[in-house]
């Protein structure tokens, strides 16, 4: 049988845990297409997985990788609408990292030829995280005021782009010096500092004190505990991650103070519904090839490194 090479992990543990192997090829089967991978998106929850703190059920050995795009090379029965020879972005289970991957032809979205691979790998796990965010759940809407932790990583710089294209006023909150760089100038209103002072204070001296519409958090601990002070009557609340930490247990009483809202955000659930993946997947690829929105490629790596 044909071979590939793929980042695999055995167990959780540090870097040293990501090993390059060489694997039998995967063949598709009824409702999959095969993808000869070109670009795989690098998310924090393939460091969960790397480092076993990832919310949902993971088995090992893994290989990590979450987003792809490439181009289909064979198809398996029942699939009708994507042939070889196709160029695809599409979210997959896991195996991304890696020569080919197998994936859900009903998720597959068919690239142009003239649009980057690299940009069409960087948007499924976070341009669609972003979108149904502040589309599916948060309703999002003109004049809204949206907080935005962690504005300067990757969810952040998408929700900031869509909040702002939607004429919202987007507040957002880094940890580190410099990363407001990017949210500033994709249009955020301000960028707070998480170590400089009381961010919700500053939040509520942004919006005349009565807090924002819509607050995004992928922190968790006791930066969503502070969150919902920053947050307005009947406001909402969405959670995508806990990497301060998992939140503490008292969600229910947080949002009675204000007759708030609180959603854990799980994009996968979203999958779903049909309708709702292919309406986001194709805003969101619109979206890039008008050029409005940017996916921010800081870097690309080799797989073999």
């Amino acid at each position: 049988m044909a071979m590939m090479r793929a980042a695999v992990v055995s167990e959780p543990g540090g870097l040293e845990n990501i090993k390059i192997e060489d694997l039998d090829i995967p063949q598709p089967g009824p409702g999959q297409i095969l993808v000869q991978v070109h670009y795989c998106g690098c998310n924090w929850a393939d460091t969960q997985m790397r480092e076993g703190i990832y919310p949902h059920p993971t088995n090992y050995p893994v290989t990590l990788g979450l987003e792809i795009a490439g181009e289909v090379v064979d198809v398996g029965s029942h699939v009708s609408h994507l042939k070889p020879g196709q160029q695809v972005s599409t979210l997959v289970e896991n195996g991304g990292y890696a020569n080919f991957c197998v994936a859900d032809a009903g998720l597959a979205t068919v690239v142009p030829a003239d649009f980057s691979l690299a940009s069409a790998a960087a948007y499924p796990v976070q341009g669609l995280t972003a979108y149904h965010m502040l589309y599916t759940v948060g309703r999002i809407s003109a004049g809204d005021w949206v907080l935005v932790h962690a504005c300067g990583g990757g969810v952040g710089l998408f929700v900031t782009q869509l909040a702002v294209q939607a004429g919202a006023n987007v507040i957002g909150t880094v940890g580190t010096a410099g990363k407001e760089k990017n949210p500033l100038a994709y249009g955020a209103t301000s960028v707070i500092n998480l170590k400089d002072g009381d961010f919700v204070e500053q939040v509520l001296d942004l919006t005349q004190g009565q807090g924002v519409d819509l607050a995004i958090d992928s922190l968790g601990a006791t930066t969503l505990d502070k969150t919902f002070s920053a947050v307005r009557m009947l406001g909402h609340v969405i959670n995508i991650g806990e990497a301060e930490g998992n939140p503490i247990e008292n969600i229910r009483q947080r949002c009675l103070v204000r007759s708030q809202t609180f959603t854990r955000l799980h994009l996968g659930h979203v999958i779903d519904f049909p309708e709702l993946w292919q309406k986001g997947n194709q805003f969101i690829l619109d979206a890039l090839q008008a050029g409005w929105l940017n996916p921010t490629i800081v870097e690309t790596f080799d797989l073999e490194n």
